[in-house]
């Protein structure tokens, strides 16, 4: 077995290197993933990764065991994929796990009949901006569907319940789904709910991850200068990449330049304190971007920081208006401010919000984590394939999203 992980980014080569020599995590479960690549090799003559995103092309052998190949593409932009079926034809794999939504890697595999799993990050976007755009959506997934449903694709892995059943609404059969999470911590952590004090008059918000304006933080920060003008004194903190200066110019063209910080990269292991040091968490995520369940809502729920967020498919079920959230319609500035206002301004609201922090996140918890659901295929025991389908969406042992609600959704 020649066992090939197709990824569309997380430098491993690097990541390996930093970690090895003592250094920090720079996203959650990044030491349990690359170890789990090399647990695969018990199975296998040779595991490698494959990850579109690097600094530069290389292809090598870590030391421990797992064959790096990095296509050297700088941003999404640049992907080229002819470049990517080549590199996968050169490695010549005889089995492929597929983390990211790649139709040309899914159609290749198809005609090759190569053994494949999927194990997707991300939901597949149903979202479009113009009807056209939506026709030819609705094309290409009826061609990723048909294509996952073919019977060399023997597991269609996906991040949640919600991108689950999301997959099976596209067409994609129940009995080869297997939701799966990557909360590999055994507890929710050691922060205690929050009480705000009713005398406080300046509050602090963060977010946390890609800076863009599908992510919602345009919608963000339009809130933010909202809350000023109504006197409400806010100060955001702004974690992660701002390479394309989405944020820095927009935060000029607004004039919030003293109420917004952009924060740049935090290592994994300070995110937690930091959201604990703030009084919202804010995920103003569009419909339009692919969330699977974002960390993000992870990470706010252990620190008992009240999370904002936005009416996102994949967080329905999970998150509800004024039980264990504040929510708000997806792209709305002003209900976003609004939400922020409202709990920032009810002691009470905030108190039970951050008091269910922590038992939202226990039931968040799937029984699936990622190595447990490739080294199980990869294994090709029988017992293993039947615990894979007792996992499955039609399995005996599906946690569904009913069982995980607190209170009555939200519409």
């Amino acid at each position: 077995m020649r066992l090939l992980i197709v990824n569309f980014a997380g430098d491993i080569r690097t990541d390996f290197h930093r970690l090895n020599s003592g250094g920090a995590e720079t996203y959650y479960a990044q030491k349990y993933s690359i170890e789990s690549y090399a647990r695969l090799r018990q199975y296998a003559e040779e595991v490698a990764d494959l990850i579109y995103l690097t600094e530069e092309a290389y292809d090598e052998v870590l030391p421990n065991g797992v064959r790096a190949i990095g296509c050297g593409f700088r941003q999404f932009e640049d992907i080229d994929p002819k470049k990517i079926i080549q590199l996968i034809e050169n490695y010549d794999p005889t089995h492929l796990v597929l983390l990211t939504v790649d139709k040309n890697v899914l159609d290749w595999a198809v005609k090759r009949k190569i053994p494949t799993i999927t194990t997707f990050a991300n939901a597949i976007s149903m979202q479009s901006s113009t009807p056209l755009h939506s026709l030819l959506r609705r094309i290409k997934n009826h061609r990723i569907v048909s294509l996952l449903n073919q019977p060399n694709i023997e597991w269609v892995g996906s991040y949640g319940i919600n991108s689950s059943k999301k997959l099976q609404k596209l067409g994609v059969k129940p009995e080869k789904i297997v939701p799966w999470d990557f909360l590999i911590d055994a507890n929710p952590g050691g922060f205690s709910p929050k009480i705000l004090s009713k005398s406080k008059q300046d509050w602090s918000l963060c977010y946390i991850g890609s800076i863009s304006e599908d992510k919602g933080v345009g919608d963000l920060l339009k809130a933010v200068k909202q809350l000023r003008s109504r006197s409400i004194s806010v100060r955001l903190g702004l974690v992660g990449s701002d390479s394309t200066n989405f944020a820095k110019d927009m935060i000029a063209k607004l004039g919030l330049e003293d109420s917004v910080e952009l924060l740049g990269f935090v290592p994994n292991h300070e995110v937690e304190p930091l959201m604990n040091s703030m009084d919202l968490v804010i995920v103003p995520s569009r419909h339009n971007y692919p969330e699977g369940f974002p960390l993000v809502i992870h990470h706010a729920l252990r620190a008992c920081t009240p999370i904002v967020a936005s009416n996102h498919p994949m967080f329905k079920g999970y998150l509800q208006h004024q039980v264990n959230a504040m929510i708000f319609p997806e792209a709305n500035a002003s209900a976003l401010a609004n939400c922020v206002e409202e709990v920032l301004t009810n002691t009470d609201t905030y108190r039970r919000i951050s008091e269910v922090s922590h038992a939202t996140w226990h039931q968040l918890r799937l029984p699936v984590k990622w190595a447990d659901l490739v080294s199980r295929w990869v294994s090709q025991s029988p017992a293993d394939h039947q615990w894979l389908a007792d996992h499955s969406l039609n399995g005996s042992k599906q946690k569904t999203t009913e069982q995980v609600s607190l209170h009555a959704d939200y519409a």
